[in-house]
């Protein structure tokens, strides 16, 4: 791990001036003095050796930190190299192997008797020695058989997709025969990664087949003589190029782990060279309307404290992996593995990611300065009140930023190819090098807002669109867009993330945020004071203040770099609010899935604010597959457009738009399984288009097909671990959810997030520049579409009450 070298931040002391520079020369000598670990004089008598005893003890824990994380990552290795087996089953077999042959029988057909006589050539065992080994060497050789035989059964088992096809609560004998071996071949106590080498690849499917898929879902977006010139784009290339570029697909998915994910990774967001803030990066929300302290330290010490936890559980592979069909199909973990000590560093054509095996500090940033936070003292994780003091001495520092500080991070909110060619010349070297590799090799940034944001009763649509702009961009100069994730503590004690896209999507950044609100609230808690619970600690030395060098030609880049943000995150028009009208637990009442209702939901909201249809992008997952990430079910389909039609038309009667609803919301469905299981439309196009620029070969069906705008862009965020909030008991502590910004510049961004039974809370974004759109104009639409469609079910807002 490369940590720059340990510094000491001087404390600002009440005295005069010229008085308070010599006290904290004076402090800061006298520390520095504590942290070497000894010191010699060479006198004429020979060297005087004086050893820090202090700073010994803190090197030994420190060496005893690293090695246990060493042991316990290779322990975690073996378990997981032989899972769905145990290390203790070797022993098992190993016995039941040696148990037959003294009982005068041959389990492995003659075997055994074939390693004895290759080690009778050796000459040096004796006939007792020789059996033994043999029925050892024979029993971990059928222990890794065994091993092999359910780690492939279980794959064979996990390809098996049917079950999601089935009608919801209706089960198949078939599909509850596969459900208990799937169990059986999982093992016992699977880890975080246990399943990784046992999940299916995610298969390529037929051109033609894709192709069809593609037509058919925009069909009602086009008029009839751009299908029928579109169709004959598709035929030809299902006929002639498709095949061949199919070709180089298959061999990668032979090859690779997943024929997508990396593609995607590299093309789509490394290769991307506008800015990351709006444009890429995301957010996560505090509790709705719960803030357990209005201290911002202390919420800060007991925020950070709960991320390391989990970054402890995620070292320790103690993490439970999600498991879907009543804890039976388990979900890649992988995206999980660059969570934490993770970077994105700019490059002229192409960012990478760089991410470290650990990290003993974060960086925190507070009015234009930034700090250097040690994560450990005395061989142990700070604590929460520990933590709080090391804040609370950066927010009582009176210290100025040093030039071009305070607006140093804009570089990461700006175009990626400045920021590249800056960092290559700037900070290569010196103590710019040695700052900005605190800054990248941190644990996770943190950022003490100086703004008090969060839900208002007196005025819910400005504080929640306020709370949704500053978390997406806040001031552009006061995130690091380019760390895998920003924790943010603002003045009021609320606090929200800001995270970055290529590493991992949502979800996963979602369950540690769920773990992280949970623990804050439920397990760590606060003194009656607000303050964190437990003592300070007056031994931990002072956080370190970075020390910069920025020349006038680095600020420059840096102002030019902020004014880009500036009017990037200007133009974004947010609307963040809950809806209380109804939840899933009502939706659910209807027979229907509350994710298609959502969805047709807002087809019906834009039609009524656009009066036209639109390309539309859900995001749905492929984690049923190894290294899977995500694939687009397209939402405006034929039957949702009929549907849509139909609520407008005041000819028609409410059952006609029931059975129309009723097959839209099938139809919906139905794609979005397609997605999940791997016969989605967008990223198999996606990757002939790769592999077609790989080729010099150009095809005019994929070049139209990548270049169509969704001009609709949604997301659900979901909520992975209900456990950890008693919503009956704890009906206040609701999240917020997150969201995005808009994906066109023309269109919309729609999160939303269903909580508990009674609340769904909707992020919308676009932006002012378009004369088309309007977050809150289509808030509006949205909420009387939601409660239009509900109203085919003979709810009314009377017995909607009842039902809450």
């Amino acid at each position: 791990m490369g940590v720059p070298a340990r510094g000491l931040f001087w404390r600002a002391l009440p005295m005069p001036r010229c008085g308070a520079h010599q006290g904290r020369r004076s402090l800061k000598m006298a520390e520095a003095h504590q942290a070497v670990a000894f010191q010699f004089t060479v006198t004429p008598d020979g060297i005087d050796l004086r050893l820090s005893h202090e700073a010994l003890k803190q090197i030994y824990l420190s060496g005893l930190h690293s090695w246990k994380k060493k042991f316990i990552r290779f322990k975690n290795g073996v378990i997981t190299g032989v899972y769905p087996a145990s290390p203790s089953s070797w022993l098992i077999v190993v016995v039941g192997v040696m148990s037959t042959m003294y009982a005068k029988i041959d389990p492995s057909l003659g075997i055994i008797a074939k390693i004895n006589r290759t080690l009778d050539t050796t000459g040096y065992m004796s006939s007792q020695t020789k059996n033994i080994v043999s029925g050892v060497l024979f029993g971990t050789g059928l222990w890794v058989a065994l091993i092999i035989t359910m780690r492939y059964s279980l794959k064979v088992l996990l390809s098996y997709h049917g079950w999601m096809f089935a009608e919801h609560g209706k089960m198949s004998r078939a599909t509850r025969i596969w459900m208990c071996m799937v169990k059986i071949f999982s093992g016992r106590k699977p880890m975080l990664y246990s399943f990784q080498t046992s999940l299916p690849r995610l298969p390529v499917p037929a051109v033609k087949d894709t192709v069809n898929r593609y037509l058919e879902s925009v069909r009602p977006l086009m008029k009839d003589e751009d299908f029928k010139r579109m169709t004959a784009l598709a035929q030809d290339f299902a006929v002639n190029l498709g095949p061949r570029l199919q070709w180089y697909l298959k061999l990668k998915s032979w090859w690779a782990t997943n024929y997508v994910s990396d593609w995607w990774e590299e093309y789509v967001y490394l290769r991307g060279r506008g800015p990351l803030m709006v444009n890429s990066n995301y957010y996560a929300m505090d509790l709705l309307y719960v803030i357990p302290t209005h201290l911002q330290a202390a919420r800060a010490g007991n925020g950070i404290h709960a991320i390391l936890l989990y970054r402890h559980k995620l070292d320790r592979e103690e993490i439970k992996p999600i498991l879907l069909l009543g804890s039976t199909v388990p979900l890649c973990s992988a995206q999980w593995e660059r969570m934490f000590n993770t970077c994105r560093i700019p490059g002229e054509e192409t960012d990478t990611i760089q991410h470290l095996r650990d990290s003993k500090h974060i960086v925190v940033f507070h009015k234009g300065r930034y700090f250097k936070v040690w994560l450990y003292h005395d061989g142990r994780l700070l604590k929460p009140r520990e933590i709080e003091q090391q804040i609370q001495r950066i927010l009582d520092d009176p210290s100025e930023p040093q030039a071009g500080e305070a607006k140093l991070a804009a570089l990461t909110a700006g175009e990626r190819v400045p920021w590249a060619k800056c960092r290559q010349a700037y900070f290569g070297r010196g103590k710019n090098k040695q700052s900005l590799d605190a800054v990248e090799k941190a644990a996770f940034f943190v950022t003490l807002d100086e703004t008090e944001q969060g839900y208002r009763e007196e005025d819910p649509d400005a504080s929640m669109d306020s709370y949704a702009k500053s978390l997406l961009h806040g001031r552009c100069s006061d995130r690091w867009f380019d760390k895998s994730f920003t924790f943010i503590v603002f003045k009021n004690g609320k606090m929200g993330m800001n995270a970055e896209h290529s590493w991992a999507d949502a979800p996963v950044v979602g369950h540690l945020w769920e773990y992280v609100m949970s623990t804050d609230c439920f397990q760590l808690g606060y003194a009656e004071d607000g303050h964190c619970k437990g003592d300070t600690n007056p031994n931990i030395p002072y956080p370190t203040r970075l020390q910069w060098d920025i020349p006038e030609e680095c600020q420059d880049v840096i102002e030019t770099s902020l004014n880009t943000a500036n009017i990037l995150a200007s133009d974004v028009d947010f609307h963040s609010f809950p809806f209380h009208a109804f939840g899933k637990g009502l939706i659910k009442k209807c027979r229907t899935s509350p994710d298609a209702f959502v969805q047709l939901a807002l087809q019906l909201a834009h039609y009524k604010d656009m009066g036209k249809f639109c390309l539309t992008y859900e995001a749905s997952m492929t984690r049923l597959f190894r290294e899977g990430r995500t694939e687009t079910v397209r939402s405006c389909s034929s039957e949702s457009c009929n549907f849509v039609l139909a609520m407008v038309d005041p000819t028609q009667t409410v059952k006609q738009k029931l059975r129309l609803f009723k097959i839209a919301s099938e139809k919906h469905q139905h794609l979005y399984r397609l997605a999940m299981t791997g016969s989605g439309i967008d990223r198999h196009l996606f990757c002939l288009y790769v592999v077609s620029k790989y080729l010099a070969v150009d095809s005019p069906f994929l070049k139209e097909v990548l270049s169509e705008p969704w001009r609709l862009s949604t997301s659900q965020t979901p909520q992975q671990q209900v456990e950890l909030f008693d919503l009956e008991r704890n009906p206040e502590y609701v999240s917020s959810g997150g969201g995005f910004g808009p994906v066109a510049d023309d269109g919309y961004g729609v999160s939303y997030i269903l909580v508990g039974e009674n609340l769904i809370n909707f992020h919308i974004s676009s932006k002012f520049s378009s004369p088309e759109t309007d977050s809150h104009r289509f808030g509006k639409h949205l909420k009387q579409a939601m409660n239009d469609i509900m109203a085919l079910f003979g709810f009314s807002s009377n017995s909607r009450k009842e039902f809450h």
